[in-house]
């Protein structure tokens, strides 16, 4: 059975939640349109950021079909994409289509709040 939004906290997401596993390290959801020029580059870019940078994921949702969630993230736009920490904690919201560049250092930002190993 697939969690609501409802059901979790407003900054933290579930694999239940987005309907796919979280990253090792990080996790790009991408909230997209069906009819959304944008959303297409912006799946390429994320694509490709998530094969570059090793435990990665990268999770497309048609903001159409889940409409609880956009609501719940207070999503206005497509595309929009949230970066999680390996958590599920989002830690950065950005709507449009982002520079590569851009997603590289804000999941620095969310990669870099791992814990030390051991």
């Amino acid at each position: 059975m697939r969690e609501t939004a409802t059901d979790m906290p407003t900054d933290v997401l579930t694999e239940g939640l987005i309907g796919a596993p979280l990253g090792e390290r990080a996790t790009l959801v991408q909230f997209s349109t069906a009819f959304c020029q944008p959303c297409r580059a912006t799946r390429r870019i994320l694509t490709e950021v998530a094969d570059l940078v090793p435990g990665v994921a990268h999770v497309e949702i048609d903001a159409e079909s889940r409409l609880d969630l956009v609501r719940r993230l207070d999503i206005l736009r497509t595309p929009t994409v949230l970066v999680l920490d390996r958590s599920g904690k989002i830690t950065k919201t950005a709507s449009g289509q982002p520079r590569k560049a851009d997603v590289l250092a804000a999941l620095g930002n969310a990669v870099s709040q791992e814990p030390d190993e051991m």
